[in-house]
C-alpha cells in the first residue's frame, strides 16, 4: 500500500517557549522574617480559613525560603514570592518583588 498525501501525519510542533514563560506559578504574599543568609530571604506566610468542624477563623503561619538574587529584602518588608525549581534543600521560592517597605 502506498501513501498518499492524505495518509501522511505531520509530527506535532515543538513545544513554544512562549508557552512555558507564561505558565501559572503559585504565588504567596508575606512578611520577611530573616535575611540572615546570602542570597536567602525568610518569608512568613499567612492564611486565614475556616475551621471545617468548628466554624471559627484559624490563622496558620508558615516559613519558607526564598531566593533573592540582589539582597533587595529587609526584615519586615511586605514581599510576594513565587514557586520555582529547587535551588538547595529548603529553598524552592523565588523573590518578586516588594509590596511595601517596613516602616521606619
Amino acid at each position: 500500500m502506498v501513501a498518499t498525501e492524505t495518509d501522511i501525519i505531520e509530527a506535532p510542533a515543538a513545544v513554544e517557549t512562549e508557552e512555558l514563560k507564561g505558565r501559572h506559578r503559585r504565588t504567596a504574599t508575606g512578611i520577611v522574617v530573616s535575611t540572615a543568609m546570602d542570597k536567602t530571604a525568610v518569608i512568613s506566610v499567612t492564611r486565614v480559613f475556616l475551621h471545617p468542624k468548628y466554624r471559627k477563623y484559624v490563622r496558620h503561619s508558615k516559613k519558607y525560603m526564598a531566593h533573592d538574587e540582589h539582597g533587595v529584602c529587609n526584615i519586615g518588608d511586605q514581599v510576594v514570592i513565587e514557586e520555582c525549581r529547587p535551588m538547595s534543600k529548603h529553598k524552592r521560592w523565588r523573590y518578586l518583588n516588594t509590596l511595601r517597605k517596613k516602616e521606619a
